[in-house]
């Protein structure tokens, strides 16, 4: 029984990331502007430029959302995040999470 208090959190933890189901294609639709600097498949062919392609999708959430609040900056990105929304954000996530 006591094994299971240790195991409820994570369930309840996995089941609030399941809750909010991300859009692969539409990530795949946005991810059109994202191509110029991190490649058309998230393969950035600059290296200044991070490749995005198969990273953890709660991982680039955190980043994109960093963006939009201004606590991490970069001046090529600010023009880009002023648009997104935390589904568009999800959904980029997602599309790039299921790229090798």
């Amino acid at each position: 029984m006591q094994k299971w208090l240790y195991v409820l959190p994570l369930l309840a933890l996995a089941w609030g990331q399941h809750a909010r189901a991300a859009d692969v294609d539409a990530g795949k639709a946005k991810a059109a502007l994202c191509a110029a600097c991190h490649g058309p498949e998230g393969k950035a062919s600059v290296p200044i430029y991070p490749n995005l392609a198969g990273q953890n999708a709660p991982y680039l959430v955190k980043q994109l959302k960093a963006f939009k609040e201004g606590k991490r900056q970069d001046p090529m990105m600010a023009p880009f995040m002023a648009a997104l929304t935390e589904a568009d954000m999800d959904n980029l996530a997602a599309y790039y999470a299921s790229l090798k």
